[in-house]
């Protein structure tokens, strides 16, 4: 089964605008993403899907300047861009990934990955039943789910945040909760305000800002310093409904 990630990524964000580009440790927010997921072992394919919108040059710009493919869709309905952008990398699977998660680890993509190909469910997800920090978010789908999906799902949010069509049908779709052994889910590693990039941007510092550290050496990081953990503890997750 060929698997492409598919990174959604765009500048017109509300609560930190242009954060994909940021400097983070010597490199862009993008750039870190791209980069982590590389090494995951079950992604065949990394295309970075944004927008047409003219801002959003600048992506296409870092998309050549660390060479991965990027794909220009829609910007409100990013469920078509996923779905145009499978169609054109011919993808069986595809995982989506998050440009706001610079602290994506491989290891957990992978496992992610490696449950949906093991139990063939039509939608495998690691945020569901939550245990891993906000920010290390890993969906894989089939290509026939997420067909489905483009094709049936109608409410704005819906078509905004990709996946709500599948797991609010648990009676239509197999899906699968993908758990890991500890609960980490109070910890908070997205970027989505510039508290959140104050703590990212400490968290690479403490890892002397070589992108290659896992999520471990990430926590280990964070129960020597825990007072990191106060540069962006009381940020509220946007609902699905914000947009």
């Amino acid at each position: 089964m060929k698997l492409t990630a598919v990174i959604q990524a765009r500048m017109g964000s509300t609560r930190l605008p242009g954060k994909v580009l940021l400097d983070l440790g010597g490199k862009t927010v993008l750039a870190r993403v791209v980069d982590r997921l590389r090494r995951a072992t079950l992604v065949n394919e990394i295309v970075v899907a944004t927008t047409d919108s003219i801002a959003d040059d600048a992506i296409i710009q870092e998309c050549r300047r660390i060479d991965v493919a990027p794909f220009r869709g829609s910007e409100s309905d990013v469920l078509d861009r996923y779905y145009q952008a499978a169609l054109l990398t011919a993808a069986e699977g595809i995982v989506r990934i998050t440009s706001d998660c610079p602290l994506i680890d491989p290891q957990i993509a992978d496992d992610t990955i490696r449950s949906f190909l093991d139990l063939r469910p039509d939608y495998a997800s690691n945020t569901l039943d939550r245990t891993y920090p906000r920010g290390l978010d890993t969906e894989v789908m089939t290509r026939n789910a997420l067909a489905c999906a483009w094709r049936e799902a109608h409410l704005s949010y819906q078509r905004a945040h990709v996946t709500p069509y599948l797991y609010e049908n648990p009676d239509r779709f197999d899906i699968l909760a993908v758990r890991g052994h500890v609960d980490y889910s109070d910890h908070r590693w997205t970027l989505d305000t510039a508290q959140d990039l104050a703590f990212i941007r400490a968290v690479y510092d403490q890892l002397g800002n070589d992108d290659n550290f896992s999520w471990h050496e990430a926590l280990v990081v964070l129960q020597r310093e825990p007072e990191l953990l106060e540069l962006n503890r009381g940020i509220m997750q946007k609902a699905l409904h914000e947009g």
